[in-house]
């Protein structure tokens, strides 16, 4: 990954205001490095300043007094080396700890961004801030920012001394320099737009290979690697047009700086040897003083503009950086909390004990944990004026199994998602035990939702670990419960190292059967009242299916129990079936009332239509 490469900033002013919020708490540090980086400047400029001297001394032939010169010199360029070494060491610290601050407060703004945000945005896209656009602003912080310093402060110092030497000849070098100045300006101007559109085809590409990476099993099956590698040569091939174009301009500012340089010391040193002869400049080692200073101003210039570069390019990371730190955490007004109750002297008091139920706490008023789910006329909609759900009415009573059938887009996970609050209802409300759930805080609700998806996530770590994702102070005696309860200790104590068994991520070293399973089990150790099965068994052979289906229904005894699945054999013990299609229901029921119904699912169960 092209760790310099990257689009100007938009925002420059914004993005350095981000910036000086974290330098500030470390300012004395910052103020610090600033002076030691100004020594060995000042000791460059003090140096060549006095080859006049020495060279004026050697036309008299005043060895003494070159020889304290040099020993002056030889000091000061040794105060110059150790401020270099100490405030390199310094800058490394602080770099390091700027990029910390960084990186741990992305990650705590990527873990509270509503769930939307993920889903519109690429992993390729947010991965590459944590390490192309981090990895940028941390060697732009190591690099550039004192480099900048040094050679602004040179570049200043030399043009200042030049006057103080001959401000007749300085004239002709202030026009060469005006003239490389434009030429950069020019040059990053036309470099900017390549830099922008080489950024976008760097995200296309990493968002690429990411998705092939992870699918390759998909790949191989369908024989799809040439067609693969056609894409991304395709995709690559875009990017190096964009990176040669905008580099094209971007490696043109040396050269040009270093041949304006050059004409500029030829002439100077035309002029000035004419000046000397008539005697404007006092002495040669004016002049030898004066196009050392002409000929040295070349390098910080050049070395300014690629630092500067990597700067920009580092402000356009930090940008991006800033962007995402700028955006609005997961919304949550909920005051009602989640809190364990016992019955004392008739009324419902707030209990320390982990054993007692749950219950609703509304600021002092408790309500028991029941699990009644009810939506009353629910609209959503993802984008404005595309609805997904049309005033969708349904109820679950505490214990109640209700299944959910229809096409894909019918908006079955959808519901699932509201259930979750990992989207807002339009209109309409949702209630849990009789309150709003827009009143309940969404880490309670969501601590009182047991979910098994259909895409089941493992972590990297042991199997015990996964299971206690779902609780994560659960003891070992409550891993083993529940994996038996999910049907799953059977294949783990076979494993070699059993529920220490380490996982690869995703859990690719298990068959998708086993990591299901484990999701399940995840779900049944946290004990919650409601459970949300979205194609729980949809990666389940039907031996395995029946194997666990008695450790579901003993999971699902007593709880309110949503499940999405397109095995209707899943389904038909049911207390209610909802037909959706089109974010409407057209069905509901029980299993043989639907039937006699001889409507859509009475179609779907006896194969004279399916499921698309």
């Amino acid at each position: 990954m092209n760790r310099t490469s990257g689009s100007r900033p938009k925002n420059l002013k914004g993005t350095l205001k981000h910036l000086f919020n974290y330098l500030k708490h470390h300012i004395y540090l910052l103020i610090l490095i600033s002076i030691l980086v100004l020594i060995p400047a000042i000791a460059t400029m003090i140096g060549t300043y006095s080859i006049k001297y020495i060279i004026d001394y050697a036309e008299e032939q005043n060895l003494e007094a070159i020889k304290h010169l040099c020993i002056k010199i030889g000091i000061l360029y040794a105060c110059g080396a150790l401020s270099c070494y100490t405030y390199m060491h310094l800058l490394a610290y602080l770099a390091q700890q700027i990029t910390y601050e960084l990186r741990r407060d992305l990650f705590k703004k990527m873990v509270s961004l509503p769930i939307g945000y993920i889903d519109t945005h690429s992993y390729g896209n947010i991965m590459s801030l944590f390490t192309n656009d981090m990895d940028t602003v941390t060697d732009a912080l190591n690099n550039a920012f004192a480099t900048l310093i040094q050679y602004a402060v040179e570049i200043v110092g030399m043009i200042v001394c030049i006057f103080i030497l001959s401000y007749q000849l300085s004239f002709i070098v202030v026009g060469f320099y005006i003239l490389m100045f434009s030429y950069i300006i020019y040059s990053s101007k036309k470099s900017k737009s390549f830099y922008k559109k080489q950024q976008k085809e760097l995200g296309k590409l990493n968002g690429f290979a990411d998705e092939i990476i992870r699918g390759q099993r998909t790949v191989k099956v369908f024989n799809h690697e040439e067609a693969s590698k056609e894409e991304f040569n395709k995709l690559s091939r875009t990017l190096a047009d964009s990176s040669k174009k905008a580099m094209t301009y971007a490696l043109s500012m040396v050269p040009m700086v270093m041949f304006l340089s050059y004409v500029n010391y030829g002439i100077v040193t035309i002029v000035g040897g004419v000046m000397v002869i008539n005697g404007v400049i006092d002495t040669i080692g004016t002049l030898s003083s004066y196009l050392v200073f002409v000929r040295q101003t070349a390098m910080p210039i050049n070395r300014f503009t690629g630092q500067a570069n990597l700067l920009l390019n580092a402000l356009a990371g930090a940008e991006r950086i800033f962007a995402l730190l700028d955006e609005p955490s997961e919304f949550d007004c909920g005051t009602v909390t989640l809190v364990h109750a016992k019955e004392e002297n008739g009324s419902l008091v707030i209990s320390n004990l982990n054993s007692d139920p749950y219950a609703w706490n509304d600021n002092g008023s408790l309500t028991p944990l029941k699990g009644d789910v009810r939506f009353n006329n629910v609209v959503f909609e993802y984008n404005p004026n595309k609805k997904i759900l049309h005033g969708i009415s349904l109820y679950a009573k505490p214990g109640q199994k209700i299944a959910f059938v229809g096409s894909t887009g019918a908006g079955k996970t959808t519901i699932v998602s509201l259930i979750n609050r990992f989207y807002e209802v339009t209109e309409g409300t949702i209630t849990f035990d009789s309150i709003d759930i827009k009143r309940i805080k969404k880490s309670e609700l969501r601590k009182a939702i047991g979910n098994v998806l259909q895409d089941t996530h493992l972590f990297v770590g042991t199997i015990e670990d996964n299971i206690k994702f779902g609780k994560l102070d659960a003891t070992h005696e409550e891993v083993v419960r529940a994996a038996k309860l999910a049907h799953a200790d059977s294949f783990i104590s076979r494993l070699p190292d059993g529920y220490n068994t380490l996982l690869t991520t995703d859990g690719l070293n298990l068959s998708q059967g086993q990591r299901q399973l484990l999701a399940i089990a995840r779900a049944a150790i946290a004990n919650p009242p409601v459970l949300v099965l979205d194609e729980a068994t949809s990666s389940i052979d039907t031996y395995t299916e029946h194997l666990i289906q008695e450790g579901m229904d003993e999971l699902m005894k007593g709880r309110t129990v949503f499940v999405i699945a397109h095995r209707l054999s899943t389904v038909m013990n049911s207390n209610a079936i909802i037909v959706l299609e089109m974010g409407n229901i057209i069905e509901r029921g029980e299993h043989q009332e639907l039937l006699e119904q001889k409507g859509r699912y009475y179609s779907l169960y006896t194969g004279k239509s399916e499921l698309q």
